[in-house]
């Protein structure tokens, strides 16, 4: 009994490290549901191995995202011409796409006409809808000291000028806004995927030191 005694006296896990690396993959867990049953796997097999293939993943994709940056432009341009024409189809594309044009001050992908792409907001003459030559609420320059949302301000703006236009709704496409707003946050961007990289290196490393503690503990049984 003395000498198993002895050998566990010799090599122990470290509670601090066990238990706070527990903790730190908890908040990481709760950043997505999908994650949860790889995370349990990998708790049971190998953990540094899920961490490092997520870094790996992330940086991937990084890298992809600035090589292929006029792919995902087109990718994003198309996802949004696809939401416009289902607009008054899927109430939460609509939530989108109202959320997305008020946020970045835009209207469809490259302007107002892209609306044209709707059955309901369409300018041809067979078009029977109110909507007819109009643009969504969400396109509309909001009055500071309006306190009740006019869901009909975009009604028929379509039929004016370019000029006229801009005094009542944005005439930015939302692509281009938003690529405006990337780069004007590019810092900011690219400081949360650098400090979440930084964290997930650290998490690693507290893990392989998890798993050497372990080994050294297995070894003097």
């Amino acid at each position: 009994m003395s000498r198993k005694h002895q050998h566990f006296k010799g090599a122990e896990v470290s509670c601090c490290v066990k238990y706070f690396l527990f903790g730190f993959n908890i908040i990481f867990w709760l950043l997505g549901a999908a994650f949860l049953g790889i995370g349990l796997w990998a708790w049971a097999e190998k953990f540094s191995v899920f961490l490092g293939l997520i870094f790996f993943l992330e940086l991937t994709a990084g890298i992809l995202a600035f090589v292929f940056k006029d792919w995902i432009k087109d990718q994003l341009n198309f996802f949004i011409n696809n939401n416009v024409k289902a607009y008054r189809d899927d109430i939460d594309l609509q939530n989108l796409i109202d959320f997305a044009q008020e946020y970045w001050l835009c209207c469809g992908a490259h302007g107002p006409n892209d609306w044209n792409l709707n059955i309901y907001f369409n300018c041809t003459e067979l078009n029977p809808s109110r909507e007819r030559c109009g643009v969504p609420f969400s396109c509309c320059v909001k009055d500071p000291a309006g306190d009740v949302l006019n869901t009909q301000c975009g009604y028929d703006v379509r039929l004016q000028g370019e000029l006229a236009q801009q005094e009542f709704i944005y005439t930015k496409g939302c692509v281009g806004q938003f690529e405006k707003w990337l780069q004007e946050n590019l810092i900011v961007v690219a400081g949360i995927f650098v400090g979440i990289a930084l964290l997930q290196i650290f998490g690693i490393c507290l893990a392989q030191n998890l798993v050497s503690d372990i080994k050294a503990v297995k070894a003097n049984w």
